[in-house]
């Protein structure tokens, strides 16, 4: 009996070292202190994990693009010195993730990666204030407001996982309950401008408002019960 414990005990220890274990060659630490690291490092690598689409449409200065969906990341990967800091982003934090992870496993020996992505550094006022308007205006978002039944916005994006999660009941919601609500999605990557002013940092980020005010917010996935529950 005292064996079978014994063995269940090694078992268990080696199943739970070898799952889930952060590399300790990885530091997720918060849009600032990255900020900050990137300036304290001579000729920083900086690797921007999203699309060139989404590349082009602004970037950290110092940063270069290699795509984590694309399947010659690693491939692309290996122009960069393993041995000096790697600083890793993309929108929000999904990508990066792991794409630190595939960095460390590739012999990368000091991989920083910015938690919350390009959209917590914008919510910093790290970005430097574009001269161009992207998306609606404030007065426009405000007319979005103007409504005798509760509005329900959605910010969301096309590569967002949790958003492609909720799109459906989202969409069912808009035809199904339009007499009792107003439902208006936003994709954050057209609206940009709007979402640095509202200070929004996360995907998806829903706000209820009722007669023009603010009445619930919830950022991250949510299912369909628990958000009619806020009707």
């Amino acid at each position: 009996m005292k064996l079978k414990i014994i063995l269940l005990a090694i078992v268990t220890l080696a199943i739970t070292s070898c799952k889930g274990q952060p590399s300790k060659n990885i530091q997720t630490i918060d849009a600032v202190a990255f900020s900050k690291a990137i300036q304290a490092t001579p000729t920083p690598q900086v690797v921007d994990v999203r699309t060139p689409e989404e590349f082009a449409s602004g970037h950290l200065i110092q940063a270069q693009n290699v795509n984590w969906m694309n399947p010659d990341f690693v491939a692309n990967s290996v122009k960069y010195d393993k041995s000096k800091p790697i600083f890793v982003y993309c929108k929000s934090g999904g990508r990066s993730h792991k794409a630190a992870e595939k960095l460390a496993e590739l012999g990368f020996t000091n991989v920083i990666e910015m938690e919350g992505g390009i959209l917590k550094w914008e919510a910093a006022g790290l970005s430097k204030p574009s001269e161009k308007w992207i998306g609606i205006t404030q007065k426009e978002y405000a007319d979005l407001l103007n409504s005798d039944k509760k509005v329900l916005i959605d910010f969301y994006a096309e590569w967002c996982a949790p958003c492609k999660k909720m799109t459906p009941y989202l969409l069912k919601m808009q035809k199904e309950m339009g007499d009792k609500i107003v439902i208006i999605r936003l994709d954050a990557d057209k609206n940009k401008s709007l979402l640095s002013e509202m200070k929004i940092s996360e995907l998806p980020t829903l706000l209820l408002y009722d007669n023009k005010q603010l009445k619930w917010q919830h950022s991250g996935y949510i299912s369909e019960p628990d958000l009619k529950k806020q009707f």
